[in-house]
C-alpha cells in the first residue's frame, strides 16, 4: 500500500507539472528537441524510462537519444545478460534498484522511479511484455511490429486500457517533420488527389546471424515484419486512409537462408478512391524511399525510413526542415501525452491495424498473389 500511495502522489505531481510546461507541450512533436529546451524542464520532473532488452537498437539508438530528450530520462534497464547490468549502470548512472531481469521484471511495479517501460525485445515477445508492464501500472512504448499476430497485439491493447496506462508503438517516423509534411500534403491536396504511391524499405541482411534472419519463431516473418512495415506505414499516413485489399508475392533467392521466412516481398495495397500503393521490402536489396504521384506532380522522401537524415522533394523543389533525433522526439512526445493526458499519435490500435494488414499480405502471398480483403 505504501508503494501504491507513492505512485498516486507521483501521478498527481505529474498532472500539476503539466500545467507549468504548457508553452512546450503545446508545440508540434518535432519541435520538442534542442538544447534550448533541455534546461527549461527540471531533471526531477522528467519521466523515468526503463529499456527492456539491451540489443543493438537500445544500445546504439535509444540510450544515446536520452542526451536529447526534454521530458524523459533513462532510469532503468531490463536484461537477461548479467554482464550488461554493470556496464549500463556504470555508463548511465543507473542505480542497482532500477536494474531487472526477465524473471523479476514484474517487481518493477514497486518502483516509483520508473514511469515508462520501453519494450525492445524480439517481435514475438512484444505483446507479452506490454501486458506485464501494463499490469505493473507502467505506461508502455513497444517497438514495431506490435507483435506477430493480431490476436496478441489486440490483447496487449486491452491490457493497457484495463490498467489505465498509455501505449505507444515505436513508429518514430510519424514524429519527424519530413514525414509529417507527407501527411500534410495528402490531407490538404495542394497537388490534387493522390493516384499512386511507390515505396520500398530494404537492406542487405540475408546473411546476417541476428534472430531477425534466423529464427522465425522470434521474428514472426522475414523482411515484411522488420522493414516492410515502414512502407505500410508510409502508405497509410501519406493517404490518411486505410487499405481495403492487398495482393502479394514473396521470393527467396537464397534457399538455405532465412529459416523459411520471406527474403523479399512485393505487395500492392488498394485504398479507397482507386489509389494503389506498390510496396516492397527485402533483405537482399538496398533501397529506402517513398514517392507519391498526385494529379499535378510528384513528391516524396529519399532516403525516407532509415537512420540517415530524410531528404524530401515536392515537384522539383527540395523540402527543408530541421533534422532531429527521431527516437528522442518520439519518446518526448509520449512523455508529453502522459503529462498532458493527451491522445497518443502512434497508439496501440494503429499497431493492431498494421498487424491486420500484414496478416492479409501473408495470406495473399500464400495464395500466389490472390487479392485479399484487409
Amino acid at each position: 500500500m505504501q508503494n501504491q500511495n507513492h505512485s498516486f502522489k507521483r501521478r498527481d505531481f505529474l498532472k500539476k507539472t503539466a500545467l507549468s510546461v504548457g508553452a512546450f507541450v503545446g508545440a508540434p512533436a518535432f519541435s520538442l528537441l534542442g538544447n534550448y529546451a533541455q534546461n527549461a524542464f527540471p531533471e526531477e520532473k522528467k519521466l523515468g524510462v526503463a529499456l527492456v532488452g539491451l540489443g543493438t537498437y537500445a544500445t546504439t539508438k535509444l540510450a544515446p537519444a536520452f542526451e536529447h530528450t526534454t521530458y524523459c530520462r533513462l532510469a532503468g534497464v531490463v536484461t537477461g545478460t548479467p554482464t550488461k547490468e554493470k556496464e549500463w549502470m556504470d555508463k548511465y548512472g543507473i542505480p542497482k534498484a532500477n536494474v531487472y531481469n526477465y524473471e523479476n521484471f514484474d517487481q518493477i511495479a514497486d518502483n516509483p522511479d520508473i514511469d515508462i517501460v520501453y519494450v525492445v525485445l524480439p517481435n514475438s515477445m512484444h505483446g507479452d511484455y506490454v501486458i506485464r508492464a501494463a499490469r505493473a501500472g507502467k505506461h508502455v512504448i513497444c517497438e514495431k511490429p506490435f507483435d506477430v499476430s493480431v490476436k496478441k497485439a489486440a490483447a496487449a491493447v486491452e491490457a493497457c486500457e484495463k490498467a489505465g496506462v498509455l501505449l505507444q508503438i515505436g513508429y518514430r517516423c510519424r514524429y519527424d517533420p519530413y514525414h509529417q509534411e507527407l501527411m500534410r500534403i495528402g490531407r490538404e491536396k495542394p497537388l490534387g488527389d493522390i493516384k499512386l504511391i511507390r515505396s520500398e524499405m530494404s537492406f542487405y541482411g540475408v546473411h546476417g546471424s541476428n534472430w531477425r534472419y534466423t529464427d522465425r519463431n522470434l521474428a514472426g516473418g522475414g523482411a515484411l515484419m522488420d522493414v516492410g512495415i515502414y512502407a505500410i506505414q508510409g502508405a497509410r499516413y501519406a493517404t490518411g486512409m486505410e487499405p481495403i485489399s492487398v495482393s502479394a508475392n514473396s521470393f527467396r533467392t537464397f534457399p538455405n537462408k532465412m529459416d523459411g521466412m520471406e527474403e523479399t516481398i512485393v505487395f500492392t495495397l488498394e485504398f479507397p478512391g482507386d489509389i494503389a500503393a506498390t510496396l516492397c521490402s527485402s533483405y537482399a536489396a538496398r533501397n529506402d524511399y517513398i514517392e507519391v504521384s498526385a494529379e499535378q506532380g510528384n513528391y516524396g522522401l529519399k532516403p525516407s525510413y532509415g537512420y540517415a537524415p530524410a531528404q524530401g522533394f515536392i515537384r522539383n523543389e527540395k523540402m527543408d526542415f530541421p533534422h532531429y533525433n527521431q527516437q528522442a522526439v518520439q519518446m518526448d512526445a509520449f512523455a508529453k501525452n502522459i503529462l498532458e493526458g493527451s491522445p497518443v499519435i502512434a497508439n496501440g490500435e494503429m499497431g493492431v491495424q498494421d498487424m491486420r494488414i500484414i496478416e492479409a499480405i501473408y495470406k495473399s502471398a500464400k495464395k500466389g498473389g490472390k487479392q485479399v480483403r484487409v
